[in-house]
């Protein structure tokens, strides 16, 4: 009788924490994909405005930007979708991780190549004002594009071919949790890694540097267009910073871990948001909706206004 009654209250037991567990994964999918569309949908917005007008797409500047726009729209996508198969399938297709992982790396390797370029754009027009339309031109923007996402391959194709290399194949019709680690786990590539990152993020942050200390003795001249171009490389380091943030994602749980024990989940979660979803959801705020010019045109078909803009402003 005894054994009985305790068998119901484990089973009793087990059922409520598999309904815990329902609730807490709707709840936490249902928040990701809400804020995915709601990022995208301004996103899109933005990408639509752009080739709507001319104006817009014949500017290096909003070229550049709207380069890192698609590509943060590209990135929240695959970055939502693996989310949502670890809740769903647990484990997916090798091969299908390595697709994912691969285009995941790329547009976050491009990020802080994306910001460091526009940084540089700043800088060629506070600094070389004379010289802007022969330097910043739109072949320059796409060339440099093309250069952001050639840079990205050399960080994550080496990885490829290692893991083609050192794997049977029985391990790319296997099944695994969609993570880097996980899929590109040979020491070369860890190795590969690190070093790789730690070379783009200084090459990255020397351009930032660089670029904001010149255009900061520019701003003394008491010249509107140089203060908010120093204004503007500010906000690119803010950036920057934000995505440097899934760099330290495992000292971040780590360290979340040894504030909040036994709340993993939890912590994955909020990891997750910080590090993949905020610097997504900043980037259309500082450099879309922020910018004078960019903002009118998207308020024209947002709300309807058919009136003609006035004339493009820099560092708005």
């Amino acid at each position: 009788m005894l054994n009985r009654e305790h068998g119901e209250m484990n089973v009793s037991g087990s059922y409520q924490e598999q309904q815990s567990w329902y609730r807490d994964a709707f709840i936490k999918n249902l928040t990701v994909v809400l804020l995915g569309i709601v990022i995208n949908y301004l996103n899109g917005s933005m990408v639509h405005t752009f080739h709507r007008e001319e104006v817009l797409r014949e500017n290096p500047r909003y070229v550049l930007f709207i380069h890192l726009v698609v590509n943060d729209m590209i990135q929240l996508f695959i970055t939502i979708s693996l989310f949502i198969c670890t809740y769903v399938f647990l484990t997916i297709n090798v091969s299908v991780c390595c697709l994912l992982m691969i285009a995941a790396v790329f547009t976050t390797q491009n990020t802080p190549l994306n910001l460091a370029t526009m940084a540089v754009e700043c800088y060629v027009a506070v600094c070389l004002p004379l010289r802007y339309a022969t330097v910043c031109t739109l072949w320059r923007a796409h060339l440099a594009i093309g250069l952001m996402w050639a840079t990205s391959a050399l960080t994550v194709l080496p990885d490829l071919f290692i893991l083609l290399a050192t794997e049977p194949l029985s391990f790319f019709l296997s099944r695994v949790l969609c993570d880097r680690d996980r899929v590109f786990r040979s020491i070369y590539s860890v190795a590969k890694r690190d070093a790789t990152n730690i070379t783009l993020l200084v090459i990255v942050w020397l351009t930032l540097l660089y670029t904001y200390f010149n255009i900061l003795f520019a701003a003394r001249s008491a010249s509107k267009d140089a203060k908010k171009a120093h204004n503007t490389v500010l906000l690119h380091g803010f950036q920057v910073l934000l995505c440097m943030m899934v760099y330290v994602q495992p000292m971040m749980l780590k360290g979340f871990m040894q504030l909040f024990p036994g709340s993993f989940s939890g912590v994955q979660f909020t990891a997750f948001v910080l590090t993949q979803i905020l610097p997504r959801f900043v980037n259309p705020l500082l450099y879309g909706l922020r910018d004078k010019t960019f903002r009118r045109y998207l308020k024209k078909y947002i709300l309807g206004r058919s009136r003609p803009c006035g004339r493009m402003k820099s560092f708005s």
